[in-house]
């Protein structure tokens, strides 16, 4: 089977997805018209005669089926609907966003009260909040420090926010993760 072949108007198609015309390789199949009407089970070869004859091309779109589904349309058309639909979706879909704050054991109060405000304005525009304390040097022999301000952004934000993943060590960081909750 070459990668590309001609459909009913001469015009060269890639057929990676789905078999169209004479790549149809079935004794028979059951076959949709144009307008979505099912005309009934048709050998291959009368099938693609009535597909040329309309102007359109044969596509098997449910070769899992006894005996498998065709219909006449015309496939680059076809094609670029799908495409269209699923770019649709995709516009649809809701991308989560992943806002980090990072600080040290040594980060002052005030300076975690603007981190945790951050946080809160992130969490509010509906994003998932990653929060990572850094070590250095000889900090990470007091990981109780970390979980104590870990804790306390956990409880200053749980008006907003629900804790996904608890305090947990990664390399020289402890890492927290907060998503918006629904109330």
């Amino acid at each position: 089977m070459s990668p590309h072949q001609e459909n009913c108007r001469g015009r060269s198609i890639s057929s990676r997805e789905h078999r169209i015309n004479s790549d149809i390789r079935v004794r028979e199949v059951r076959l949709i018209d144009e307008k979505g009407e099912q005309l009934g089970v048709f050998p291959t070869r009368e099938a693609l005669r009535i597909a040329y004859e309309r102007g359109y091309d044969l596509v098997e779109v449910a070769p899992q089926a006894d005996p498998p589904v065709c219909r006449l349309v015309d496939y680059g058309k076809y094609l670029y609907e799908r495409n269209k639909r699923q770019r649709e979706a995709r516009k649809a879909q809701k991308q989560v966003d992943v806002k980090e704050i990072r600080f040290r054991p040594k980060t002052a109060d005030h300076d975690l009260t603007v981190k945790i405000k951050q946080a809160r304005k992130f969490l509010a525009e509906g994003a998932t909040v990653r929060v990572r304390v850094r070590f250095r040097g000889r900090e990470i022999t007091h990981k109780e420090i970390a979980v104590e301000q870990l804790n306390r952004i956990a409880q200053e934000l749980q008006d907003v926010a629900s804790i996904d993943k608890p305090p947990a060590m990664e390399g020289r960081t402890m890492l927290m993760v907060l998503t918006p909750s629904g109330k």
